[in-house]
């Protein structure tokens, strides 16, 4: 039961919600109805399009929501965000406290996803001394990999390689790079695009992370050991169903950035 009711003492009839509709199942009669429950993209475009809160749907009700006005940064903020973003190598030893890396979550939830899914799963590290123990762990499985001849040949073995040279010449783990935490996304295989999905939640979280001064970087090199220890992923506890979108290290930087280091001009293919 996708549990849709109209308070008729606000309704207007306007017909927002049944124009709005993406899975077209709200109809205009004295009053909204649903036309087809099973169709229900869960999507709440109908409770969030309603001018007078007169629609309530999954629970959702718009007594007392906030509302939008004057909440919103400004376009030029939002631009000088993304332009000032970089990829953060050098991390502060020390935990974001465990409220902030809810509040980001909460707000990275929030990312599209095909046919509104919603099915986006974030594994995330919320402690440098687990950090640490996956650090050698993996470290030690890499070269032992590496010591049986096992590494791929191309590119990946050739990067693996360098990761356990440095390791056994510096004690240096050049993959997780000491930062204290982090985030892996998956979603089920089943599910209509998972990787975009999983990819799509990971630039929102990292935007959102921006925005509060934390550094990211999307992890290849993670990736890349995943790749050759697979066992990994069970033990990180991600389900066997599901696909792992990418990796992402975040925290507070160890380094400060003064200006925005320009890019462009866009390769755009103009039509029209």
């Amino acid at each position: 039961m996708i549990q849709f009711k109209i308070d008729e003492t606000l309704c207007i009839r306007c017909g927002e919600c049944a124009t709005d509709c993406p899975a077209g199942i709200i109809a205009m009669n004295d009053t909204p109805e649903i036309t087809n429950e099973q169709g229900c993209f869960k999507c709440l475009h109908c409770y969030a399009v309603c001018p007078t809160g007169a629609l309530s749907i999954l629970g959702n009700h718009p007594y007392g929501e906030v509302s939008l006005a004057g909440q919103l940064p400004h376009a030029e903020k939002v631009s000088n965000l993304i332009r000032w973003r970089r990829s953060v190598r050098r991390y502060k030893d020390e935990n974001l406290t465990p409220e902030l890396i809810d509040e980001l979550l909460q707000t990275a939830c929030h990312a599209p996803t095909g046919v509104n899914a919603s099915e986006v799963l974030f594994t995330i590290v919320r402690d440098k001394a687990f950090m640490e123990k996956l650090s050698k762990e993996m470290m030690a499985r890499l070269a032992s990999v590496e010591a049986a001849g096992n590494l791929p040949e191309g590119f990946l073995g050739q990067y693996l390689a360098l990761v356990v040279e440095v390791w056994k010449t510096e004690r240096r783990d050049i993959i997780l790079k000491g930062a204290p935490h982090l985030l892996l996304t998956s979603a089920p295989k089943n599910v209509p695009c998972p990787v975009q999905d999983t990819h799509i939640a990971l630039a929102t979280f990292e935007l959102a992370a921006a925005s509060h001064g934390l550094g990211t970087l999307w992890d290849g090199l993670f990736m890349m050991a995943l790749a050759v220890c697979p066992d990994l992923v069970e033990q990180l506890g991600i389900p066997s169903d599901h696909t792992i979108g990418y990796a992402m290290l975040f925290g507070k930087p160890a380094v400060e950035y003064h200006r925005v280091a320009k890019r462009g001009p866009a390769k755009v293919n103009y039509l029209g």
